[in-house]
């Protein structure tokens, strides 16, 4: 059962992250409300994501983070930590209040990459948007 939670949520953020790198014709504005809504939900979607994978794991006796912090609180406690260590690791390099070990040293660094990857690939999307807007130079 824990194998197909997992496997639901890798899915959904997945698929997440493939919706917004999938090429989008219409919107083609200097501040776009689209691209925008659509970042923070990608952002949302991945935060939470791997939050409920480290909380899985935890749960299932994996210790992922120092001091066995997911396994210590209650319930809610336990989730909130979770989704905060994947908010700190997805945006910025972490505040070293929450340390990965084992099995969590992988998955942080892949949500590391995920985290430095979404905005460059959100800008990269803007300028090709941008750049076919543009009427070519006929001489």
């Amino acid at each position: 059962m824990v194998w197909v939670l997992l496997s639901l949520v890798v899915l959904s953020v997945c698929g997440s992250l493939a919706g917004f790198f999938r090429h989008d014709q219409e919107v083609r504005q200097l501040f776009s409300f689209h691209h925008f809504y659509t970042l923070i939900t990608v952002y949302g979607i991945v935060m939470i994501g791997f939050g409920l994978i480290y909380f899985i794991l935890a749960s299932e006796g994996l210790v992922i983070l120092q001091d066995e912090l997911l396994q210590q609180d209650s319930l809610l406690d336990r989730f909130a930590h979770s989704v905060y260590f994947s908010g700190v690791t997805l945006m910025t390099v972490g505040y070293g209040d929450i340390t990965p070990i084992g099995l969590g040293k992988a998955i942080a660094l892949i949500e590391a990459m995920i985290g430095y990857i979404v905005p460059a690939a959100f800008v990269v999307q803007y300028m090709h948007h941008h750049h076919q807007d543009e009427p070519s130079d006929k001489l």
